[in-house]
C-alpha cells in the first residue's frame, strides 16, 4: 500500500498541518466556557462538511484527473480542520452542567453537518454542470481510485 501511494504522504501531511492550524485559529478566536455551546468546534465541523461536499463535486467531475488534490484538500486540509474527537469530548463535558444543551449539540452537529455536506455537493454540482462538465456522484474514476473490493488495483 505505502509503496503504491507513498507519493501522497507529503501532500496529506502538508494539508493536515494547514487544516490543523486553521482549526486552532478558530478555537482561539471563539473560546467557550463550561456549560456553553462549543461554537468553534461546531463551526469547524459544519464548514468542513460543506467544503468537503463542494470538493467532492469537483474531484468527481472536472478535477478527477488530479492525483494529489483530493488527498491534499480532502484528507489533509479538511481532515486536519475537522475534529470528531473534540466534538465527542465537548459533548461529554457539556453533559455534566447542561445535559439538554449537550443533547442539542450532539444532534445539531450531526444534522447541520449532513445538511452542509449535501449543500456543498449540490452547489458544487450546479457550478460544475453550469460549466458543461458531468459530476459522477455514484462513483469515482476507477483509474484514479480503484475499488479493492472488486479486486482492482492501481
Amino acid at each position: 500500500m505505502l509503496r503504491d501511494h507513498g507519493d501522497l504522504l507529503a501532500p496529506i501531511a502538508a494539508g493536515g498541518a494547514l487544516g490543523s492550524l486553521a482549526r486552532w485559529g478558530l478555537a482561539t478566536a471563539l473560546p467557550h466556557g463550561d456549560g456553553a455551546w462549543p461554537w468553534a468546534t461546531f463551526l469547524t465541523n459544519v464548514t468542513g462538511c460543506l467544503l468537503l461536499g463542494l470538493l467532492m463535486a469537483f474531484v468527481l467531475g472536472p478535477w478527477s484527473h488530479t492525483r494529489y488534490l483530493r488527498p491534499f484538500l480532502g484528507v489533509g486540509v479538511l481532515g486536519g480542520y475537522t475534529t470528531f474527537s473534540t466534538y465527542e469530548l465537548e459533548t461529554y463535558v457539556l453533559g455534566g452542567p447542561a445535559p439538554v444543551l449537550a443533547l442539542l449539540y450532539l444532534l445539531g452537529s450531526v444534522i447541520a453537518g449532513i445538511t452542509a455536506a449535501w449543500l456543498g455537493l449540490t452547489l458544487g454540482r450546479v457550478v460544475v454542470l453550469d460549466s458543461g462538465r458531468e459530476v459522477v456522484v455514484d462513483g469515482v474514476d476507477p483509474d484514479l481510485y480503484p475499488d479493492p473490493a472488486r479486486g482492482e488495483d492501481r
